[in-house]
């Protein structure tokens, strides 16, 4: 599938503004991301979450960098066949990169289905 960055950051917006608002409404002091791919260049991550989850958290004051959920393009273009399978990929790395934030584990979101 292709599809240029802008059309593919739409996306990722209206994915996001899918989201259940509990979901989201506690999220802080975080940036959502568009990135091509990894920094190894590799297609096999579909998004990261680059923070410390709040279960990990001690101290968290103003002035921190914000911590970042990325989507990398590529990675997802590459396993999607057209536009719907797209938005499903993207909404399950959105979700499964927020439940990063809150702490959770790849096991729990296995057990959940969502990794």
């Amino acid at each position: 599938m292709d599809l240029d960055p802008e059309a593919f950051e739409a996306i990722v917006v209206d994915e996001l503004d899918q989201l259940p608002d509990d979901m989201v409404d506690g999220l802080d002091n975080v940036v959502f991301v568009v990135e091509d791919r990894p920094e190894d260049g590799s297609l096999d991550l579909l998004g990261l979450y680059d923070g410390t989850a709040l279960t990990e958290r001690d101290r968290y004051g103003f002035g921190e960098m914000p911590d970042r959920i990325i989507l990398y393009r590529e990675p997802l273009l590459a396993i999607c066949a057209d536009e719907d399978e797209l938005r499903d990929e993207i909404h399950v790395t959105l979700v499964h990169e927020i439940a990063h934030y809150y702490g959770i584990d790849d096991d729990r979101l296995h057990e959940l289905g969502w990794a």
